[in-house]
């Protein structure tokens, strides 16, 4: 067969995958299996949506308590609880054991002793209420069949002036626009404050609508 051939499957092939596997993920969980955890991991991710970046994003300060929803095995998890330090909380929550094992094993080579787990889906009010002063959902949306009400819980469980950092990175199969993303949050009840980044890697800050008027992040 042609190179030119082959290249065209390849693509055709890929493109099939992503929208067979967006389309299923409309009717049931589909988060990202441990096998490709080098989609999250990976020199592109880390420049376009690194850890550090996506905390300064979202005004994290030591001592605050923070959901991390879709946590994985601990990309953001881990510098989130340095960050905070001992006076903070961070609280990991992943539908796959797979995942949180990987987690946990990263907290104890590093002795981390301030993140709790949860092993949950997002949107079945398993979540604590009024419990966190900041909340990631970090290329996880899309991988949610309910994801107006796993919005809605994660509001439920955000502080009052809590804020829900929401990111999104092109090419993730699950990615989600900013138009969607902003319809989303507000359906949900969310405040968009503001959209940091570009179109194909954005993070966008929501804030619960109880927020005081002008209140900046800090």
């Amino acid at each position: 067969m042609p190179p030119l051939l082959i290249l065209a499957a390849a693509v055709l092939l890929t493109l099939g995958f992503v929208l067979g596997w967006r389309l299923l993920a409309r009717r049931a969980t589909l988060p990202c299996p441990t096998a490709f955890l080098w989609l999250l991991e990976n020199r592109m991710m880390e420049r376009v949506a690194g850890a550090e970046l996506l905390l300064d994003r979202a005004g994290v300060q030591p001592g605050m308590t923070v959901l991390d929803a879709g946590s994985g095995p601990g990309r953001l998890t881990v510098p989130l609880a340095i960050r905070l330090g001992p006076a903070g909380q961070v609280l990991a929550v992943d539908l796959q054991p797979a995942m949180l094992e990987r987690l946990q094993a990263r907290l104890e080579s590093q002795a981390i002793r301030n993140v709790r787990t949860l092993r949950a889906p997002l949107g079945a009010g398993m979540l604590p209420a009024g419990s966190f002063d900041r909340a990631f959902l970090v290329t996880v949306l899309g991988e949610i069949p309910d994801r107006l009400g796993a919005l809605r819980e994660i509001l439920s469980a955000l502080k009052p002036g809590g804020v829900l950092s929401l990111t999104e990175v092109f090419p993730d199969p699950h990615y989600q626009s900013r138009q969607t993303v902003r319809r989303l949050a507000e359906a949900a009840g969310f405040q968009v404050i503001e959209v940091l980044g570009y179109r194909r890697a954005f993070t966008a800050n929501n804030a619960r609508p109880d927020e005081e008027p002008g209140k900046d992040i800090v």
